[in-house]
């Protein structure tokens, strides 16, 4: 009778000659575990068998929060529904969400945040501080229907002479008091035979009017605003002052929290309002 090694093809007389030889080359077969008990097996297939028969399979499925493991998903589910252990839950609404900027912006909204941000001019109220810059960027203000987006961009700039938040750019300088706000209009020239369409991204449009609108609007204006996150070099750059403010709202770059965004946008409203005159001198403007 002989005895074979349990990794390589050489054989003994003996089990004990077998066992030396095993333990001195580190020939022993690999042993397969079962994952609740402690029984062994020599093979994968063998062990998976008997976990299969007695249940011994090991729970795998994570609590999003502590450290319990459930061996179905809806188990787990059941059990962070009931204790809230989701990992973006909001508890005072007892709502789940799938990632943290959907559980950010839920709690940035209305429901959470109401309506405490007001137009200097018509008081109307709003969430964030980029709804109101929104506001005033499109002329929707029945007080102030002269702000727009020109205008305000033009304020800015005067508040902030070392380009914390506006890019550097060459401009017109215009002699007179009020800046001059240029429009586009759509001609026939624009229908293609079946829409309006935009010669710039050729977006098609089903009225002039729409096409209009689009040309008139920043999608295709220059990017006049930048994120004043220098230190994780953020680098994004934006069209309107309420995409800015949306921007550092959302809390993407980390440069500021979400309540402070509506300070800087009140201290920037009292400058163009004539409440206040200071400017944009350094980064401790935002601090």
């Amino acid at each position: 009778m002989s005895f074979e090694c349990e990794t390589c093809v050489r054989r003994f007389h003996s089990y004990v000659a077998v066992c030396q030889h095993m333990d001195a080359l580190d020939h022993w077969g690999p042993i397969y575990e079962c994952e609740t008990c402690s029984r062994e097996f020599g093979s994968q297939h063998a062990a998976n068998q008997h976990m299969n028969a007695v249940g011994h399979w090991a729970p795998k499925i994570e609590c999003d929060t502590c450290t319990a493991k459930f061996h179905t998903q809806d188990a787990a589910d059941e059990h962070m529904d009931a204790l809230g252990h989701w990992k973006h839950y909001c508890e005072q609404c007892e709502r789940k969400f799938q990632n943290a900027n959907n559980l950010r912006a839920h709690l940035n909204s209305k429901i959470h945040r109401g309506t405490q941000v007001h137009c200097p001019f018509c008081s109307a109220a709003f969430v964030t501080a980029s709804g109101l810059s929104h506001h005033l960027e499109t002329g929707s203000c029945r007080i102030a229907p002269t702000l727009n987006r020109n205008r305000i961009a033009q304020l800015i700039r005067q508040f902030d002479p070392h380009h914390y938040i506006t890019t550097k750019q060459i401009e017109y300088h215009s002699s007179s008091a009020t800046s001059t706000t240029y429009e586009y209009e759509v001609t026939n020239a624009a229908y293609n035979g079946a829409a309006w369409e935009c010669y710039i991204c050729h977006r098609e449009f089903r009225s002039s009017a729409a096409l209009r609108q689009h040309v008139n609007s920043p999608t295709h204006q220059q990017r006049i605003y930048r994120c004043p996150n220098g230190t994780a070099r953020c680098g994004r750059e934006f069209v309107s002052l309420a995409a800015l403010f949306n921007h550092l709202e959302s809390e993407s770059c980390g440069f500021m929290r979400f309540e402070k965004v509506v300070k800087v946008q009140r201290s920037l409203t009292d400058a163009m309002t004539g409440n206040g005159r200071r400017l944009i001198q350094s980064e401790a403007f935002f601090n």
